[in-house]
């Protein structure tokens, strides 16, 4: 999750995010998922006509089908050469993906238990991965929840341990912030008190060194935790600022996004959603659960993208540079490939979405899970907004 120079493609997709803003659209149809053949870059002329906008190419994207026929992607990172790797909770598997669509099984990770909302989550890779080839990941055993690093191929080694593990509420995103630190999204593994228990890792933020050591500058001393207060966290995203924001699921009511702050608590479980009490931080969004329920997000030019798997839509949400919005949220993809777990920027900008209607809640259809690339206008497999 470090900031990186947009290419003039990455640019033309934020431009068409920002457009579905800024035009009040609320949704859209990109057509079917095999418009464009798996791991196939189209190469076809722009449509005729603009999608938003008269005469403005940029607010058209399109979609390419990576992969298919996956099993609950959850985690996704990027190599330095622009090629992904991710993993598969309940398979507990580590894959390899170029841009063209090519895949490589590396691993399985014995050590990760699959059940319920655990198994083999989040995933990143270390800054220095040029010279230290290591990558983190976060994992469910019968006991706890897991960090561990590892070369690809080789056994983890666990880092961090004693993350409380239920059936639900794991958390298990993992993203590298621009202060190089390692920073981990954890749930309260339906013990709700733990989330206000300064003693537990369970409904955190956590901010660590690449040993698993809390970072110089943490609010409490000898704590991993950053931030706390929350319910289950499974988006980390940096705006260009260095401001991080986080997804996070509610109970019944209501879905959050939060500018979280170095200390702070957000409140839960005696908020959800906005509250009046001042010594909580209210969120930035709420949405009703039907709505959102979201995981994994990115923050691309001035937007910030939520993959929801319930709303089973990507959420795009306009920031203003100063920890604010911009405008009111709107959502893209709805309904059109079920429900999204991730969402995550490329090197070159483009962003690349993870489904997960194998995980046991969803309606799978015959090629799920897939894994969807979105590409900057006038490449193919383009309709309207």
């Amino acid at each position: 999750m470090h900031r990186v120079a947009l290419s003039r493609s990455g640019r033309r997709v934020v431009a068409a995010l920002t457009a579905v803003v800024v035009l009040g659209s609320t949704g859209c149809a990109f057509g079917r998922p095999d418009d464009v053949a798996q791991g196939k870059p189209p190469n076809l002329p722009p449509p005729p006509s603009p999608s938003i906008g008269p005469g403005a190419p940029e607010d058209e994207v399109g979609i390419q089908v990576l992969a298919k026929n996956l099993e609950a992607p959850w985690g996704l990172a990027f190599l330095p050469d622009g090629s992904g790797v991710f993993t598969e909770r309940d398979s507990r598997k580590i894959y390899t993906i170029t841009a063209g669509g090519a895949i490589e099984e590396i691993q399985v990770v014995e050590q990760a238990y699959s059940r319920g909302e655990g198994g083999l989550m989040g995933i990143a890779v270390s800054p220095k991965y040029a010279t230290d080839r290591t990558v983190f990941i976060y994992y469910t055993t019968e006991t706890d929840n897991r960090i561990a690093k590892l070369t690809l191929g080789a056994e983890p080694v666990p880092i961090v341990t004693g993350i409380p593990v239920s059936g639900i509420h794991n958390g298990g995103r993992l993203a590298f912030g621009p202060d190089g630190f390692l920073y981990a999204g954890t749930g309260d593994a339906s013990q709700t008190g733990r989330s206000q228990d300064l003693k537990s890792l369970g409904g955190k933020i956590l901010r660590m060194t690449a040993d698993g050591k809390p970072a110089p500058g943490n609010p409490f001393p000898n704590s991993l935790i950053w931030s706390y207060g929350h319910r289950n966290v499974q988006g980390l995203a940096w705006d260009a600022q260095k401001r991080l924001y986080a997804t996070e699921f509610g109970q019944n009511r209501f879905d959050e996004v939060n500018l979280i702050q170095r200390g702070k608590n957000y409140g839960w479980p005696t908020v959800e959603g906005r509250g009046t009490n001042p010594k909580f931080v209210n969120p930035l969004v709420v949405w009703g659960t039907d709505e959102a329920s979201p995981s994994g997000a990115t923050v691309t030019g001035s937007v910030l993208v939520a993959a929801a798997l319930k709303g089973q839509r990507l959420w795009v949400v306009p920031l203003d540079g100063k920890g604010g919005l911009a405008g009111e949220p709107r959502s893209i993809l709805q309904g059109k490939f079920g429900r999204l777990r991730h969402v995550a920027r490329a090197p070159d900008g483009t962003l690349w979405v993870l489904t997960s209607n194998r995980d046991g809640r969803g309606e799978p259809a015959p090629e799920d899970d897939r894994i969807i690339r979105i590409l900057p206008p006038g490449t193919g497999g383009v309709s309207k907004l």
